[in-house]
């Protein structure tokens, strides 16, 4: 009598959701901070990547009463509440913007250009805000 075999189970996808634009003056940032919240809801694995100007939404003091939009930066700092811990950012677009990794809001793993593609490259899902 042959036996029955059990469907294997999926695991939790690996998902980036790379952020690459200034957090205001679009809907872009804050998209992409919605989608990694709903992505962590459903017990997947989420990593937040920040190139480009997308550091700026990471970087403490930002006051927005002047552009009149919500400042969502301060929500950042929730993501450990929801196992959203893999957050990286990309060492040159730090250097090229005088911006320290002790001046953003949150911790942060810095990489190089070379390693966030490596870390892109096992993800299941990338998505470029």
């Amino acid at each position: 009598m042959a036996e029955a075999t059990q469907p294997k189970k999926a695991g939790p996808k690996k998902f980036a959701l790379v952020n690459r634009r200034a957090p205001h003056g679009t809907i872009y940032a804050l998209e992409a901070l919605e989608v990694v919240l709903i992505a962590a809801t459903f017990d997947q694995d989420v990593s937040l990547v920040f190139l480009d100007d997308g550091v700026y939404a990471l970087a403490k003091g930002q006051k927005t009463t002047g552009i009149e939009v919500k400042n969502f930066s301060p929500t950042f700092r929730a993501l450990d509440d929801y196992d959203i811990n893999k957050l990286y950012v990309e060492r040159e677009s730090l250097q090229r913007r005088g911006i320290d990794a002790n001046d953003l809001l949150v911790p942060v793993e810095v990489l190089d250009a070379r390693q966030i593609g490596e870390l892109l490259a096992q993800q299941d899902v990338v998505l470029s805000f």
